[in-house]
């Protein structure tokens, strides 16, 4: 089960961009609280606090305590916007969550042992994290901030689907509920290293291609060469 967090913030009055942008220059985050069927409510948050919070990765995946002038209630990130390019946090958006209703969120992947096993001990091996996320769903009591995949017993040519990661108790995918097609592959591993026979057989093809091209270029070198008839 993850831990919650708790994250400070003011309730605010003034809205649009005009109000937004003044808050900003002040060192404040904008930000709307919804869901549970209750009124949406503009809320303001110190930019440090959020600029910490979200170096972790439980922000974006865990039930937070979002504190409001006093008042504590469970929420997740649902929304956040970036600036282009400064270290800013512009907007962000929370949704309340029932803890008696499943939620469904995206929780980061930790690969481990990947370097000690056989195949990441064995070159011309690519290893392929094709997922770096996956969705879950389940109540917020026992969500985890993150799931392990162990990696220690990888073998060139394996495959890990979705359908063989280890889940916390009451915790589940949804897209294996779609069908097989959805169980899709996490984690590949791939043999780049051509053999000596395949090599010794590419450089005879290219060698075969290039004295072909010359025999084929030398008619036309003689034709080039050749005087014009006088008249």
């Amino acid at each position: 089960m993850a831990k919650t967090h708790e994250i400070k913030a003011q309730s605010r009055k003034d809205e649009g961009k005009g109000a937004s942008r003044r808050l900003r220059h002040a060192g404040f985050v904008p930000a709307v609280v919804y869901g549970t069927g209750q009124d949406p409510q503009s809320i303001q948050i110190e930019h440090n606090t959020i600029l910490l919070a979200a170096k972790h990765e439980w922000f974006f995946s865990s039930v937070l305590d979002l504190n409001v002038d006093g008042k504590v209630e469970k929420v997740l990130v649902r929304d956040w916007q970036k600036h282009p390019f400064k270290q800013l946090m512009m907007h962000m958006d929370f949704l309340r969550i029932d803890e008696n209703a499943k939620v469904r969120v995206n929780v980061p992947l930790h690969f481990l042992n990947q370097e000690s096993s056989t195949a990441g001990k064995t070159s011309g091996v690519v290893i392929s994290h094709n997922l770096t996320e996956v969705e879950i769903s389940c109540l917020p009591k026992h969500l985890p901030e993150f799931i392990e995949l162990d990696l220690g017993k990888l073998e060139a040519g394996d495959i890990i689907h979705l359908s063989q990661l280890k889940l916390p108790p009451n915790v589940e995918l949804p897209a294996l509920q779609l069908g097989e097609a959805h169980d899709i592959p996490v984690v590949t591993v791939n043999v780049v290293k051509e053999s000596a026979e395949d090599a010794a057989e590419d450089a005879a093809a290219e060698a075969e291609a290039e004295a072909a091209k010359a025999a084929a270029a030398k008619p036309a070198a003689k034709a080039a060469a050749k005087p014009a008839d006088k008249k």
